[in-house]
């Protein structure tokens, strides 16, 4: 088949134009909301206007882009300029916990957040060095396809379909449940009901137009996060200094917020409130000793409340308080053991100095010259750091949605080039998160702390209605003034509410929004694509039934798609856990499974079939095992009681730091216990180890 488009310099000059006349439209229509906006349209009618339109761009786009071509359809004909690609690469890999989460992460972290920025950068450089040139001269499809025609046999192939799968999955379930948060948000609508609205847009875009469709729509969005990012930060940085940099800045806002941050922690209103939830954590931890006592004596001290409240004159109000406060109460003492153990956590935070929070500048927590539990703390974090730059690295370097979209280049020197743009892309909003989490930290401890309760502004309740796990507030010591210690940010809100913080007009609080939405989508995009394919393509096609006409392998992956849409969609209305959590377990399963079958697959011949089968097993199955018994929703969920069992210490965040050395141990092992590959294995492996011949 012809590939249209490839290298012709028509072409790009097309795309050129088109994006263009994009980006000036996208300035008008915000131009437009402004004014509007200044007429007095009602912040619901710009949060509705925002949603619709977001979601009628990608779903038009979807439409036009339309294809049942299986080349068109999986990788966009292997047509996609680098610099486009690379841009839309980067929308692909700007997910909700990297809009979203990230900045908010570097808030409540400090330093240690930076593992983040660090471990997805370094990623990008191990895909440049080890996988996408060698990915694009095989020229297939999807990983799984790589695997198979690598390793031979049906198995590795099929584990590559398990891992991708089950990787996508949890990393598409996070970006759906950004969705909710968003489309509630924007329209004041159910969050259940943002979830499945967000995804109507989505599904149009993927269902019909595939991956050429997915690309032309990330293109678009990307272009829409950059601006939603950069603009509320900006304005921060003037607001707070006069310049418009805050990459600038960082390093002098990064001071005051350390001097606040010491001059808190000898306040002695802040000690009033420590004390006082210290004296609650030792309540709770009493109530924990014998649940169901503690319980039936709530129940009827909170009984006997109600009861001589209507026995007096009180007032309707204070009834139905009274009413509220018994109805709250836990049903059973696994719902009360459940409460009081957060709220436990909660408290024995909020006893310590910034809420449990290290001060921003400090690398690690605890001190090497300190006390021996100092020091066992400081070399925890350190580890912990350490980890979980490994895990996002490899894990960059392996999920499978991103190394498809090296695919869609027209050759090998195009997919290097794509990779350098997306690295420049990724770095553009990198550089940026660390300077908004300062600038915010200092807007909260300068402006925030010390503002009387009554007064507070009004993102914060109305953030705390979208969900409470967002914010929340509980004025302690009742002197009517917001503490430090009375506050907690959930790391989701930094970035969703930055413009309202900066104290900009709604319109930008809407595009941020939509910002965030556009990273959700353009990720679970991609996500539901490749998981599709793995079932349609290398399940059905390559194993079931290879005689398929083009059409009906065409027609079963929309059909999956939707319905691993509406299953991820289900699982994100139940809240599973936080965002950043779900995307940082999908890079360590993506890590554990495919690092050491794709890079020992490209780079030893020895590897053998049933070696990188049982590796991929043996790393995905360690990491799934530790983070389904160590992470608080799983073990919930699998009934799972008593004490979390840490190996060395490390959080389940970063599980792949286990499963990618088991990984490699048994590829090596059972590739030396195997016969060796076919000469055509090795054959492949020669030509893909020559990308500059392509």
């Amino acid at each position: 088949m012809k590939q249209a488009g490839a290298g012709e310099p028509g072409y790009g000059r097309q795309l050129n134009r088109v994006y263009r006349a994009y980006v000036a439209c996208f300035v008008v229509f915000i131009l437009s909301l402004s004014w509007l906006e200044s007429l007095g349209l009602s912040r619901e009618a710009i949060g509705l206007i925002f949603l619709l339109s977001t979601v009628a761009l990608y779903a038009g786009i979807g439409i036009i882009s339309r294809t049942t071509d299986p080349v068109e359809y999986y990788v966009a004909g292997r047509r996609i300029p680098a610099l486009y690609n690379g841009m839309a690469t980067a929308a692909d890999w700007m997910s909700a916990a990297s809009f979203i989460g990230l900045a908010g992460t570097l808030y409540l972290q400090g330093y240690n957040g930076l593992a983040f920025v660090l471990g997805w950068t370094g990623g990008y450089c191990l895909v440049s060095l080890l996988l996408a040139p060698y990915l694009r001269r095989f020229g297939g499809f999807t990983i799984p396809d790589f695997l198979g025609e690598r390793y031979g046999g049906h198995w590795p192939r099929m584990m590559g379909v398990l891992a991708s799968v089950l990787c996508s999955f949890t990393y598409v379930v996070a970006q759906l449940y950004g969705v909710g948060l968003i489309a509630s948000r924007l329209t004041g609508l159910a969050f259940e009901l943002g979830v499945f609205l967000g995804l109507g847009g989505m599904l149009i875009c993927s269902f019909l137009g595939g991956m050429r469709a997915i690309t032309w729509t990330q293109v678009a969005q990307y272009l829409v996060m950059l601006v939603a990012f950069l603009l509320p930060v900006a304005w921060l940085s003037v607001k707070q200094t006069g310049s418009p940099l805050p990459q600038l800045v960082y390093g002098q806002q990064l001071e005051r917020v350390s001097e606040r941050e010491r001059e808190l922690a000898r306040d002695p209103r802040e000690r009033e409130v420590m004390s006082l939830y210290r004296h609650r954590a030792d309540l709770l931890r009493s109530k924990l000793e014998n649940p169901s006592l503690a319980l039936a004596q709530d129940r009827a001290l909170a009984q006997l409340w109600l009861d001589d409240l209507r026995q007096l004159p009180a007032t309707p109000e204070d009834i139905a308080t009274a009413e509220r406060a018994l109805y709250q109460l836990p049903r059973d003492e696994a719902g009360a053991r459940r409460l009081w153990s957060r709220e436990l956590e909660e408290a024995e935070s909020k006893m310590l100095p910034l809420g449990g929070m290290p001060p921003h500048a400090q690398p690690y927590a605890g001190d090497p010259a300190g006390s021996a539990a100092q020091q066992l703390d400081f070399q925890s974090s350190r580890l912990n750091f350490l980890a979980l730059v490994f895990c996002l690295m490899v894990g960059t370097a392996s999920l499978p949605h991103v190394l498809a979209r090296y695919y869609t280049v027209p050759s090998v020197k195009a997919a290097r080039n794509s990779v350098a743009w997306t690295l420049f892309f990724i770095a553009l909003v990198y550089f940026t998160a660390p300077a908004l989490a300062v600038l915010v930290k200092h807007e909260i401890l300068y402006q925030l702390v010390g503002t009387r309760i009554d007064q507070l502004p009004a993102w914060v309740s109305a953030w705390s209605r979208v969900d409470a796990g967002l914010i929340h507030f509980k004025d302690i010591n009742a002197d009517g003034l917001l503490q430090f210690n009375e506050l907690s940010l959930g790391s989701d809100v930094i970035m969703l509410a930055s413009a309202e913080i900066a104290g900009l007009p709604f319109v930008i609080s809407g595009l941020v929004a939509a910002g965030a939405l556009a990273a959700a989508l353009s990720t679970a995009d991609g996500l539901l694509l490749t998981m599709a394919n793995a079932l349609s393509h290398d399940l059905y096609f390559k194993m079931v039934d290879p005689s398929a006409s083009t059409a009906r392998r065409v027609t079963l992956t929309k059909v999956v798609l939707l319905m691993m849409a509406l299953i991820a969609a289900y699982i994100a209305a139940l809240k599973p856990a936080d965002i950043l959590f779900l995307v940082s377990a999908a890079f360590s399963l993506a890590a554990s499974a495919f690092f050491p079958a794709l890079v020992l697959g490209i780079f030893w011949k020895r590897a053998t079939g049933p070696a990188a089968a049982a590796g991929m097993l043996a790393g995905l199955g360690l990491t799934v095992y530790y983070v389904a018994t160590t992470q608080p929703w799983l073990r919930s969920l699998f009934g799972l009681d008593g004490p979390v069992q840490l190996w060395w210490g490390i959080e389940p965040i970063s599980a792949g730091v286990f499963g990618v050395p088991l990984g490699f141990a048994v590829i090596l092992l059972v590739s030396w216990l195997t016969p060796p590959p076919p000469p055509e294995a090795q054959a492949l492996v020669e030509r893909l180890r020559s990308p500059g011949q392509a």
